[in-house]
């Protein structure tokens, strides 16, 4: 049995932690290694990611490159194109905008028999420029894998081929998130009050993700909730060499933004933090105010830890929070609507309770990893079947349907 195992390769840009990786990571691991032989490749070997993918480190290869567009890219992917070969992959499966423009030009050439894109957002972080080569490159993948209807309508608006695009949505690992109210200590190492209702933003410190908007939600809050505190739990940072530095200019307005509205000692910026669990299960109020998203991990985190959520009706937002039931959607770029959203659920406890056990369970019944995985490996199987039997037109065969819209 262990003879036969289809190789598989997953391509990403690095380790970091982000939304990408870390379900990269928890399929990675998740994948039946009775059918799959799995190998890794990256442009950049560094990130958090890769001590969870420790088995695999030895083997790792890396394709360091300074642009997309230097002669010596082109290199790097014809010595890509080589390993494919020699290793006889059977599968590629690259993971968004760097990936995908590298690794897929390369697959094609080796003669890759399935080769998979992931797109995992709605191109707010690309140029048109990088949209297009996207595009272009997409042409020559069997099919493009997203994880949210938005991405799926984005990228047929696009001009991408509607019968190419197959959706599996994100899985949590629900055994991670079970306890709430937390232990304390996470109040005493940020000097919080014991009582204090918290209420969070989890997420990569960038403009995208209106950060400025819920400090300014925050304001509003504060007159009404005085005892409520303010987290915004993330950091920017960026692989330089072998290392990363943070790129603390939006950090810095934010801070600017404390002092101007008078918030000084009610927010926190704990920068980037491993513990998401232990963080969660001392919330009241998990909040996300991005101006774009695709489908989002902080989301389904939260409502697998029974938090409720208020997030903004962007990308796939509406697809996780079911409005008045788990959580409450509001207009991108509205503070009064956040804060009113926030202030509902502050005030009421009993309909935050009702709000937080619904939106767990709404994960357990359509979010699950192990649902995830299982899609995931039925694609894989699907499209390499139908290319050993020389199917030319595989995309419109493929099945996958997830339990829920």
């Amino acid at each position: 049995m262990q003879q036969n195992r289809i190789k598989l390769l997953k391509f990403v840009p690095n380790f970091g932690v982000g939304g990408t990786e870390r379900q990269f990571a928890n399929l990675a691991l998740a994948l039946d290694p009775s059918r799959f032989e799995l190998s890794f490749a990256c442009l950049r070997r560094w990130g958090k990611y890769l001590d969870v993918l420790e088995p695999w480190q030895r083997t790792m290869a890396e394709y360091k490159i300074q642009s997309l567009y230097y002669p010596h890219s082109f290199a790097q992917q014809l010595r890509l194109a080589r390993s494919l070969r020699r290793d006889r992959i059977q599968i590629l499966h690259t993971y968004n905008f760097y990936a995908n423009v590298f690794a897929i030009p390369a697959a094609w050439l080796a003669g890759v028999a399935v080769i998979v894109a992931s797109i995992r957002e709605t191109g707010a972080y690309l140029t048109p420029m990088q949209k297009r080569v996207q595009k272009f490159v997409c042409r020559y993948a069997d099919c493009v894998l997203v994880n949210a209807d938005a991405v799926k309508q984005w990228l047929i608006a696009q001009g991408y081929r509607r019968e190419q695009i197959v959706v599996i949505r994100n899985g949590i690992d629900l055994s991670r998130f079970v306890t709430r109210n937390g232990s304390g200590q996470l109040r005493q190492e940020l000097g919080l009050p014991a009582r204090a209702p918290l209420v969070a933003v989890l997420a990569r410190l960038n403009q995208m993700k209106g950060i400025e908007y819920f400090l300014e939600a925050a304001a509003v809050i504060a007159g009404r909730c005085p005892d409520a505190r303010f987290l915004i739990v993330g950091s920017n940072l960026i692989p330089r060499d072998d290392t990363a530095v943070e790129d603390v200019a939006y950090r810095r307005e934010l801070e600017s933004s404390v002092v101007r509205l008078g918030l000084d000692g009610r927010v926190v910026f704990t920068g980037m933090r491993l513990d998401v669990p232990e963080i969660l299960s001392a919330l009241s109020v998990s909040v996300l105010p991005s101006l774009s998203e695709g489908l989002s991990n902080t989301l389904l985190e939260s409502m697998a830890a029974g938090v409720p959520v208020v997030a903004t009706r962007v990308g796939g937002n509406p697809e996780v929070v079911e409005e008045g039931v788990t959580g409450f959607l509001v207009p991108p770029r509205d503070p009064a609507a956040l804060a009113k959203a926030i202030c509902q659920l502050l005030e009421n406890p009993e309909l935050a309770s009702r709000f937080g056990q619904a939106g767990r369970q709404r994960v357990v019944e359509c979010f699950s990893l192990e649902r995830m995985v299982r899609e995931t490996e039925r694609l894989y199987l699907s499209l390499l079947n139908q290319a050993r039997h020389g199917e030319t037109s595989i995309r419109d065969k493929i099945q996958i349907r997830s339990s829920c819209p």
